[in-house]
């Protein structure tokens, strides 16, 4: 590593924590209805820590997109990370209300995260940032792209994700918002990991260098229709060979054989079960595409 590697390393790592601390600004601004410190620190609020922390985690992930990659000089490189940077921060924050309105939409998300402090709301909220987070940093770390390309893409994953939670409700015996309204955890974290598998599987379409727009939008749109029909075949897969002798539907709402209520309540590990097989069938998805 010679002197310019070092010094455009640490002007990178400041750059990287003055938007980070941007990002945090402007998520205490669009969260000003109520006192973050208070919910995390004195209320003690899960839920409200779940959505935080896959702020935070997208937060780093789509300041990371405008790093990545070979230097084109200190100056331009600094150039890039800053306007990139606010790029991603602006659409991360617009991905929190596209949740609002179009993933969860059956009910106010910061009443079921603030009132209730409902974890399988916060989880929903987690995935839904942490998907959309690794699609812009695929947008924004590719060669070729630019702030049209970036906008683009983190548009079609919102579409996609969006017509995901649909699929996935009706791919389910039972209405996912009205469960993750009723506080059931279990419901959420199957959900989140549906929201994350498509995230990956589209992150995976946007790596590498855009090549052209015909190009680059019929893979994004291969890689976006076989993700959707994966998600019945790895439920199918999860229900029968994962949990065999299992009826995967009634673990989630916390339901015996005989359909009476389980006292312990939704069955949370099934619930993990579930939500890693979405997330490891989209790494199959683009290890064997």
């Amino acid at each position: 590593m010679n002197a310019y590697n070092i010094i455009l390393f640490f002007l990178n790592f400041i750059g990287f924590f003055a938007m980070f601390f941007l990002g945090k600004k402007v998520f205490s601004f669009i969260t000003r209805d109520y006192n973050l410190n208070y919910e995390l620190v004195e209320n003690d609020n899960p839920a409200v820590a779940l959505g935080v922390t896959g702020y935070y985690i997208a937060l780093v992930l789509v300041i990371g997109g405008s790093i990545v990659g070979p230097s084109n000089g200190i100056i331009l490189d600094l150039i890039n990370l800053c306007v990139y940077s606010i790029l991603g921060i602006i659409l991360i924050n617009l991905s929190i209300f596209i949740c609002d309105i179009f993933i969860l939409y059956k009910f106010k998300v910061t009443d079921e995260l603030i009132q209730d402090r409902n974890q399988g709301t916060g989880v929903v909220v987690f995935g839904s940032l942490l998907s959309s987070a690794i699609i812009i940093f695929a947008s924004l770390s590719g060669e070729g792209g630019s702030i049209l390309t970036a906008c683009f893409f983190w548009g079609m994953g919102q579409i996609f994700l969006i017509i995901a939670s649909f699929v996935y409700n009706l791919i389910t015996p039972f209405n996912i918002h009205k469960e993750i309204q009723n506080d059931n955890a279990a419901a959420g974290i199957c959900f989140s990991g549906v929201l994350i598998s498509i995230g990956i599987i589209l992150g995976f379409a946007l790596e590498g260098e855009f090549i052209s727009w015909q190009a680059n939008i019929s893979e994004f749109l291969f890689y976006a229709l076989t993700g959707l029909i994966m998600l019945p075949i790895v439920r199918f897969f999860s229900d029968k060979i994962l949990l065999p002798n299992v009826n995967l539907s009634d673990e989630i709402r916390g339901l015996k054989k005989d359909k009476t209520i389980e006292s312990r309540g939704p069955n949370i590990g099934a619930a993990y079960i579930e939500s890693f097989s979405y997330i490891a069938g989209a790494f199959i998805v683009y290890l064997c595409l």
